[in-house]
């Protein structure tokens, strides 16, 4: 699989994603710039990936700016043809900005940014990210001041329905009641669409692919987005 890293001004955590999949995932990288359009040599079977950061600084609201990039042109015809699309962090705000993605993210219930590692976990297998990881409490690091998902109370039950939930916060035993780091409806941290190809995550699975950083669990769900 290749992946293409969308690169928008205030990205910060592309370069973190370049590094975890060509170094750490051994996957062929190629960077994005937001103003290009066309998507070279990219198929069905390959990803574009939304990484995190503050795209155009979060002004007027989280990837509502970036949601216009003329690159978004083609990452939604991607997707829209069923290629894979990953968002995370900054990426999944964009990703439901440009409709691609149910809800939105909103400010975190304590009105605070939030740094650290936390436990998610996937409930189903349904989807190409969570198929080999079904079960597992992971630890993966968060970065965020506005991640708290929120959708009305009829698309948070389809969503709930037609297991397009691909991780919820937990505690370090999987018990998806608690470890909620935001305030997130449902304890959600990761969602997909009805067609499971477009992912959208708020954790950072590529600041735990290295043994040098004490955590591997992001390896997990990349090797199973690579081989499903």
């Amino acid at each position: 699989m290749k992946f293409g890293i969308v690169v928008f001004p205030g990205s910060n955590c592309d370069r973190d994603m370049q590094h975890a999949l060509e170094q750490d995932v051994k996957q062929e990288v190629v960077m994005l710039w937001h103003k290009d359009q066309a998507l070279p040599g990219f198929s069905t079977e390959d990803c574009i990936v939304l990484p995190g950061g503050f795209s155009y600084g979060d002004y007027l609201r989280c990837g509502a700016l970036a949601r216009f990039s003329p690159m978004m042109e083609s990452v939604i015809a991607h997707a829209n043809n069923g290629g894979k699309v990953l968002g995370v962090c900054n990426g999944f705000q964009i990703l439901c900005e440009a409709g691609l993605l149910p809800g939105a993210l909103l400010q975190n219930d304590h009105q605070k940014f939030i740094c650290k590692n936390t436990w998610i976990k996937s409930e189903n297998d349904q989807s190409a990210i969570t198929k080999q990881v079904k079960g597992l409490p992971l630890n993966i690091p968060i970065a965020h001041g506005e991640g708290r998902y929120y959708a009305e109370a009829s698309i948070i039950r389809a969503l709930e329905d037609n297991q397009q939930v691909i991780f919820k916060y937990c505690d370090m035993q999987g018990d998806t009641s608690l470890g909620n780091p935001n305030g997130s409806t449902n304890n959600i941290a990761g969602i997909c669409n009805a067609n499971r190809n477009v992912f959208g995550m708020m954790p950072h699975p590529e600041r735990a692919c290295s043994s040098i950083l004490g955590n591997v669990d992001g390896l997990k769900i990349f090797n199973s987005l690579i081989n499903n």
